[in-house]
């Protein structure tokens, strides 16, 4: 039997979870989609159009039950520099591609691409390649609850 939620909660402080589905950063990215729980159920999920997931998020189901959301481990190029002024200069660099950017104090990280690890290398960075749960920043532009 599917599980069908359609609305998105963003803090579940407190509330017990009925079961959890790892989404990776594209799947988190979709407002509709579907996925096999943790607990080997298919839950699947209608949100709002641009509506978009976030690791910690929970989806709640007709019943009332809730269905914590987690950053699946995924693939990433992870960059660290020698001073803090080249990896913002990295940065601003990789932001002016528009990518997803996660931002750590002493690191950045970014869906593998080749090309961008060449010119993070070549702004004098250091590039790795890690399997880790990947959570970009939101953006200027994120859905929220204005009017």
């Amino acid at each position: 039997m599917r599980i069908e939620c359609f609305e998105k909660i963003d803090h579940v402080d407190g509330q017990p979870w009925t079961d959890t589905i790892s989404l990776n950063f594209s799947d988190r990215s979709r407002s509709r989609g579907k996925a096999a729980t943790a607990k080997g159920g298919e839950l699947a999920w209608f949100l709002g159009r641009g509506e978009s997931l976030h690791h910690g998020n929970a989806l709640k189901d007709a019943q009332g039950c809730f269905y914590l959301v987690q950053a699946e481990p995924e693939p990433v190029s992870v960059v660290t520099a020698d001073s803090v002024q080249l990896l913002m200069r990295v940065a601003y660099h990789l932001g002016n591609r528009h990518l997803s950017l996660q931002l750590l104090p002493d690191r950045l990280m970014f869906q593998p691409d080749h090309v961008l690890d060449d010119m993070v290398t070549g702004l004098g960075a250091q590039v790795t390649h890690d399997v880790v749960a990947f959570q970009p920043e939101h953006g200027a532009y994120h859905e929220h609850g204005h009017e």
